[in-house]
């Protein structure tokens, strides 16, 4: 590790799009720089065009699915189980020492949809050693995570074609 690096906790958040498409673009930046990078993302269940395109990055970028899908109205205990065990494996993925960057997709969603607690996620940050990059994305980061982030960006909507009754589109939306 550079001696002048200090890894940095990275909040992409907020009602607009982009918030993955930014984690992500930071994760291939990393793996340019050869850092080794994981992803989890929480709350997506079906696999999708970053899978296809980070599996090509070969031991730089890592992804996986540790979610059910999206969460409306009571979590069910299977959502809740998934995002504890993506939870734990994020735990394991910063204490393991191999990962330099890891990327906690949708995880401030799954917190707000009351499938994991904020106090889980705190620690979580607190046992981030010193040298990683954490990246979280999801809507409605609350405020103690925003506090703690040395990096935010809120991704607003002003238009999107949902709007106008267009379909998610393949390379855009997943």
């Amino acid at each position: 590790m550079n001696a002048s690096r200090r890894g940095l906790l990275i909040v992409y958040t907020g009602s607009g799009k982009g918030k993955t498409t930014a984690a992500l673009g930071l994760a291939l930046r990393a793996a340019g720089h050869a850092l080794r990078v994981a992803v989890l993302q929480f709350v997506k269940a079906r696999r999708s065009g970053e899978h296809e395109a980070l599996a090509r990055l070969g031991d730089l970028v890592s992804i996986r699915t540790v979610g059910t899908g999206f969460v409306v109205g009571r979590p069910s205990p299977e959502a809740q189980a998934a995002a504890s065990e993506g939870l734990a494996l994020a735990r394991q993925l910063l204490a393991d020492g191999r990962t330099d960057m890891l990327v906690l997709d949708e995880l401030l969603s799954a917190l707000g949809a009351g499938l994991i607690a904020e106090a889980d996620v705190m620690a979580l940050i607190d046992a981030r050693p010193s040298h990683v990059h954490l990246v979280l994305t999801g809507r409605d980061a609350p405020a103690a995570i925003l506090q703690r982030a040395d990096l935010v960006t809120e991704m607003r909507c002003l238009k999107h074609p949902f709007d106008d009754g267009l379909a998610a589109q393949p390379g855009i939306e997943f």
